[in-house]
Formats: structure tokens, sequence, C-alpha cells
């Protein structure tokens, strides 16, 4: 008889038809294995910098009310008179800013002026405004965000990503894009696009002037 049958009835180690205790196989990297879950992707802080009510934070958190768009149409205007009208007594000696007579002296209307607004001294005279608005806006902006008639309403320009006061390029970015077109194309259609924005625009109430320099009006006190 052979000696290499076995002894009892057990099979031998390496029979390939005896069952062996399940072992779980190894993992693959699917996403049902225990491996934690990869990292969220990174924030996106959205168009200005903060956030906003898509995702994220809202960037006027912590910050004043919007302001009222009646009080800021309300202080544009004392801002228009307290230059205008210094302009206009100052270009009295040279004909005034806006002529209100042909040159045969003959009375003219809305019209006449309208046709002279771009011509001779008239196109000096908007040059002139055009920079002295400029500077006034962008002065008074970078300085506390309150031009006078922002002070005397209680408003102030604030950038939207953190509240912080414009500084010197945004102020300026939004002094230009609010007079250019008003004094030198199209007055009326600029100025009642961005007032029926203050009334419209979701959800920060921003003109124009402001979507350029990422910049909000609020309440001050």
């Amino acid at each position: 008889m052979s000696n290499d049958q076995p002894t009892s009835g057990q099979p031998p180690e390496d029979d390939p038809f005896s069952k062996k205790p399940h072992e779980p196989p190894p993992s693959s990297g699917s996403p049902y294995d225990s491996a934690p879950p990869p990292p969220p992707p990174p924030y996106d802080p959205g168009p200005y910098g903060g956030g906003g009510p898509y995702g994220g934070p809202d960037p006027l958190a912590g910050m004043p009310p919007l302001a009222e768009p009646g009080k800021r149409i309300l202080a544009r205007l004392i801002d228009f008179l307290i230059i205008s009208i210094p302009l206009y007594l100052i270009s009295l000696p040279w004909g005034g800013a806006v002529e209100m007579s042909d040159n045969n002296g003959n009375g003219s209307g809305v019209s006449d002026v309208f046709s002279q607004t771009y011509s001779g001294h008239q196109l000096v005279w908007s040059l002139i405004g055009l920079v002295v608005y400029v500077a006034y806006d962008t002065y008074f902006t970078h300085k506390d965000g309150r031009t006078f008639g922002k002070r005397l309403l209680k408003l102030r320009v604030a950038m939207l990503n953190d509240g912080r006061v414009p500084d010197t390029g945004a102020s300026f970015l939004r002094a230009v894009v609010l007079w250019l077109p008003a004094l030198l194309c199209c007055p009326c259609l600029w100025w009642l696009i961005n007032i029926v924005l203050m009334f419209t625009d979701k959800p920060y109430r921003q003109g124009l002037q402001d979507k350029a320099a990422k910049t909000v009006v609020v309440q001050s006190n």
C-alpha cells in the first residue's frame, strides 16, 4: 500500500475542492468601499468675491440695509445742483453753459438748446463739467463713501464684497461710468436706466456705475 494516501479522513491541505474561509476581496477604490469621501470642491466666492444669494455667504451680511431708491435719487440731485449751479455762474462771462438765444438774437426753445449742446464752447463746458463731476464723485467716494448729497441723506457707497470704503480705482471707475454717458452721450436715457435699476435690480439695487465698480449704496449713521 502506498504511503502517499492520507491516514485520516481529512483532505490534504492543497486539495482544490476543499472549502476555505471566505475572505473579502481587496479594495478596488470603488465608491462603495469604506474609504473616506473625497473633499468638497473649493468655495467659489462669486463675481464679487464674497458669495451671494446663489450659494455661499451673502456679502451684505452684517452690513447696514440697502439705501432706498428715493433717497438715492434725491442725493444725486443735490450733488448735481451743488456742481452745476457754480459751473453755470462761472460760464456766464463766456456766454453761459447753455445758450438760450441764437446768433441773430431771436428767442429759441428747447429744440434750439438741444441743437447747440455740442457746438462751439458748449462742448468745452461739457468737458469741463465732466472733469469736475468725476473729480467730485471720485474724491468724496474714496474719502468716506459719501458725497454731500449722500451725507445729508445718511447714505454711503460701500464695496459689495466686504463693505469697506471704495479705493481710488473703484471710486474713479464708478464716477466715469455714472457721468461720462450722462454728460456727453445720452443723458435722458442714461438717467432713466439707472433710476429703473435702483428700483428693480435684484438683489443689491445696483445702478450701472455700481455694477462696474462692484459697489452698493447703503444707509449710514
